[in-house]
């Protein structure tokens, strides 16, 4: 019988869950990236801390965060290289620090109260990429599914 898995600790939690690719294909396959993989990716490669002060971070040992930091690269390498959506969410984490008051007052307040978290509100027009064509936003049809009137390429969010 294998041994439990040990609660990784977590002291970031991201604003977003998830990243599409903007492509003209549509796609359906995602790839989910766990929060300790994205922990993980921010001690290492942003904040550049060496894996095992990363790792007693975490409450991992090395060889542990290592293959956290592996398969996070990995994963991430295959949604780039294979226009795949990146979901971001689960895993066995402990929330910690600022996260873990982030989620208590989220925990507590009514869904309805969340909003997005101070992140702005939708969009009012759609930008296109190519050509800097701004149209009005349609409500209830996301940018990326919105086709430029004048050049044809798929809109992306404006503010």
């Amino acid at each position: 019988m294998p041994r439990h898995r040990l609660r990784r600790r977590i002291r970031f939690f991201p604003a977003l869950n998830g990243f599409v690719p903007i492509t003209e294909e549509k796609t359906s396959e995602q790839v989910m990236l766990t929060l300790e993989e994205v922990e993980a990716l921010r001690l290492k490669d942003l904040l550049g801390l060496s894996e095992a002060k990363a790792a007693e971070r975490m409450n991992v040992s090395q060889p542990t965060f290592h293959r956290i930091v592996k398969e996070a690269r990995k994963k991430i390498a295959d949604a780039l290289v294979n226009n795949k959506k990146i979901k971001i969410g689960g895993g066995v984490y402990e929330m910690v620090g600022k996260a873990k008051d982030l989620a208590e007052q989220l925990k507590d307040m009514p869904i309805r109260a969340r909003g997005r978290r101070g992140f702005g509100g939708p969009p009012t027009y759609c930008v296109c990429p190519v050509c800097g064509n701004k149209q009005p936003k349609v409500p209830g049809v996301p940018c990326a599914m919105t086709r430029c009137n004048k050049c044809g390429a798929l809109m992306v969010r404006g503010d």
